[in-house]
């Protein structure tokens, strides 16, 4: 098991900020007809998106900076909303970068790149960087090099720093991966639902695809299309339960404080929801308009960009946020990837110039198609395993994060040093489809850094054609089928529903699982 030695803070030198690192702002030559133009929100959370390709003579007068492999991006604009990153990139010929962010450029070799690094992306760090932003006389927070510059860092012996970024890193990596294995889940959860309840594919008695396979239709008249025999359409308001929020008095103090969970409208924009920036007493709740929503239940902002979530806590909501209650007849499972659908639809309703929304009235419209008890129940049997699986990963991310914030500082005052060599095992190089992480131990800091993975393949349609992720095996399906292969689809839905179907004994444990694996062919393991 990995272990800390905690120490008595030992004395070691202390460089500011302009002592490691100069600000660079070097003009691009502009010597080729198209630049990717690289803006504040291309660099997020430690990385360096894509950018958009711009003819030279459509690029914005901002775009002039040049950068290089080993640079800092960091916005001078509100630092709470990280963004910078460490640029990885070999060749950056290509790249021109706005003014709007810093372009930091290490010259000093006593100091580890990725310790400063992550020295100056410390979530307390970032925090106090805020405040000063906010106090800054303009017209929204921002930062200068000349008021980063004069900050300060310990800086220990060069060794002792590499150890240190090394963590932070294995941290940082394990973050990273339970992120895109929920992206994974998440996108596999939502074709199950599409299958489902949009292409009515569900398994019939015979387990084969219900209308693929001739399955009984009927045409209804509220969603002008056919609907499996059986089935039902039911107003959102009729067959759950639309709870619409408020806000206490923010002059009043009695009723903020130590009591529920209570979110804005920002906030149900995160999926899952896991904490609130602010809390309310039980007098705030009582005393104003706001509504206490039990976990499970499925939010939607309704203002502006309309978003869904769902509820891992008991929270209550402001007055630009319904939270729809899941029940016996209708789930969270259900609902959620339902909203998602429906939302271009929904942002199409909206009305106000000023901030644009949609009411109470507007969700409980939705048409929500109910098949037989039966059949939905089949479904939650898949999807809660799925959903699950997203909620724990994203309470681990969560607890990750703080614990890394909080271990940084120990880490570079000397107050902790580490005492073990990290494990090969952090790094997974292969493209996945569905990724199933399993836990050796339990939660802790010290455990999960040292996991061990046990992953597990399923070769898609053939040897020579493999697929990296559920929706390009989509659409290999559907370039087979328009090639006249009449059995594409369902050697297609014989491997999703497999998937699928070992979801909840592949989540946690001893167990089978499967990925799509990229260039080979190997079989199911355990």
């Amino acid at each position: 098991m990995t272990k800390w030695i905690i120490q008595n803070t030992t004395t070691m030198k202390v460089l500011k900020i302009k002592d490691i690192v100069r600000t660079i702002s070097i003009t691009h030559k502009f010597d080729k007809d198209k630049l990717i133009a690289i803006n504040t929100s291309d660099v997020e959370n430690g990385i360096m998106h894509d950018g958009t390709l711009t003819a030279i003579e459509d690029l914005k007068g901002q775009f002039k900076k040049t950068v290089q492999k080993g640079d800092i991006l960091f916005s001078e604009i509100r630092p709470a909303n990280r963004r910078f990153a460490l640029v990885t990139k070999d060749d950056c010929a290509d790249y021109v970068v706005s003014t709007k962010l810093m372009v930091l450029r290490k010259y000093n070799n006593e100091v580890d790149l990725r310790y400063f690094y992550y020295c100056l992306t410390n979530q307390p760090f970032l925090d106090m960087l805020q405040r000063k932003a906010e106090n800054r006389i303009g017209s929204f927070p921002q930062i200068t090099f000349d008021l980063l510059s004069e900050y300060a860092f310990p800086v220990p012996s060069l060794s002792e720093q590499e150890k240190i970024a090394n963590i932070i890193f294995s941290l940082d990596h394990k973050i990273e991966l339970n992120k895109q294995i929920n992206d994974n889940l998440e996108t596999m959860a939502k074709q199950l639902y599409d299958y489902w309840f949009v292409q009515f594919d569900f398994p019939n008695e015979e387990g084969k695809p219900y209308k693929s396979s001739g399955g009984a239709m009927v045409w209804n008249e509220n969603l002008k299309c056919e609907i499996p025999q059986g089935w039902v359409v039911e107003k959102m308001g009729k067959c759950t339960n639309v709870l619409l929020g408020g806000t206490p008095d923010t002059n009043d103090n009695s009723l903020w404080g130590n009591g529920y969970n209570w979110l804005n409208s920002g906030e149900v924009a995160e999926f899952p929801i896991l904490k609130s920036e602010k809390n309310i007493t039980p007098k705030g709740l009582e005393k104003s308009a706001t509504v206490l929503a039990p976990k499970g239940s499925v939010t939607l902002s309704i203002t502006r960009h309309l978003r869904p979530s769902i509820l891992c806590i008991d929270a209550c909501i402001n007055q630009s946020v319904v939270a729809i209650l899941e029940n016996d007849k209708v789930s969270k499972e259900y609902i959620y990837p339902l909203l998602n659908r429906d939302i271009p639809r929904l942002m199409s309703l909206r009305t106000g110039a000023q901030q644009p929304h949609i009411n109470k009235e507007t969700v409980e419209a939705i048409n929500v198609v109910l098949p037989p008890a039966n059949i939905m129940g089949a479904y939650i049997n898949i999807a809660e395993s799925i959903y699950n699986a997203i909620f724990n990963n994203a309470k681990e991310v969560e607890e990750l994060t703080k614990q890394r914030d909080e271990l940084l500082p120990l880490l570079m005052n000397g107050q902790a040093s580490v005492n073990y060599h990290l494990s090969a095992s952090i790094s997974i190089s292969f493209d996945i489809s569905v990724l199933f992480l399993n836990f050796t131990n339990g939660n802790s800091l010290y455990e999960t850094i040292s996991l061990d993975y046990q992953c597990f393949a399923l070769s898609l349609h053939s040897k020579e054609n493999t697929h990296g992720t559920i929706q390009e095996d989509k659409r290999h399906i559907q370039q087979r089928q328009r090639q006249g292969d009449k059995h594409a689809r369902e050697r297609f839905l014989a491997f999703f529903y497999k998937c699928t179907s070992t979801v909840h004994q592949a989540a946690f444990g001893n167990a089978r699982c499967y990925r799509g694996y990229k260039g080979k062919d190997i079989s199911e393991s355990k």
